[in-house]
């Protein structure tokens, strides 16, 4: 009988070990899975994010182009003297500031990806830059744009109907009397002001621009490892 349950009692363990090497082997092939899961999510997500980077910054080179001329075309206008108030040029300066952009980034990758944990990016860099630019630099960029819009529909517009001979978007103004422009007036006030918002745009853009650098390059090595 000794031997009968020593032999019995051997037996359990040996099954009981079976049963936990087995369990410890499913465990191990889950963990497997998930991670290979969340793996390949982390790389379409972050290769959606890329793409949409790109057209992003595409959208802001052009906007930074434009907020620089704008400020170019003020400073020239600003320094007219009353002698010089019929140059041809005049027209096309003001189309250069009489105008506005929109900045829509694509957001719906990062959204993607917050919704299900921005843990989900294993570089912590990554991770931190991608929070920087989402949720906080492009709102900037929205809102400094958004002020040189809001001055065209409040501020230009008005002065506009009195003073605009002939206009065409982004391409010329032509106005009744340019000696508005050369002298203290209403008009010479708000070519100042919204030269300022130029400027803070411009700075939001070129940094928002920046975040896009670094990030692409972290991109690039994190989507071939």
């Amino acid at each position: 009988m000794e031997n009968k349950t020593g032999k019995y009692f051997k037996y359990a363990i040996g099954e009981i070990i079976l049963v936990v090497i087995g369990i410890l082997i499913a465990l191990s092939i889950n963990n497997w899975n998930e991670k290979k899961k969340d793996n390949d999510f982390e790389n379409e997500m972050l290769a959606q994010i890329q793409e949409n980077l790109a057209n992003d910054k595409k959208a802001l080179n052009n906007i930074k182009i434009i907020f620089n001329n704008a400020i170019s075309s003020s400073n020239k206008i600003l320094e007219l003297k009353r002698s010089e108030e019929n140059l041809d040029s005049l027209k096309y300066w003001l189309a250069d500031i009489i105008q506005f952009e929109r900045f829509q980034p694509i957001t719906n990758s990062y959204e993607t990806l917050k919704s299900k944990g921005l843990d989900k990016v294993s570089n912590k860099e990554l991770r931190m830059l991608l929070g920087a630019y989402y949720d906080d630099e492009i709102n900037h960029v929205i809102k400094s744009v958004g002020d040189v819009e809001y001055s065209f529909n409040n501020d230009w517009i008005p002065i506009m109907k009195e003073i605009i001979v002939d206009f065409k978007f982004q391409d010329y103004v032509i106005v009744s009397d340019p000696k508005i422009f050369s002298q203290p007036s209403t008009a010479r006030n708000i070519l100042t002001l919204n030269k300022d918002n130029y400027r803070g745009g411009l700075n939001r853009v070129i940094t928002a621009i920046n975040s896009i650098d670094k990030l692409e390059k972290i991109l690039e090595k994190t989507l071939k490892e």
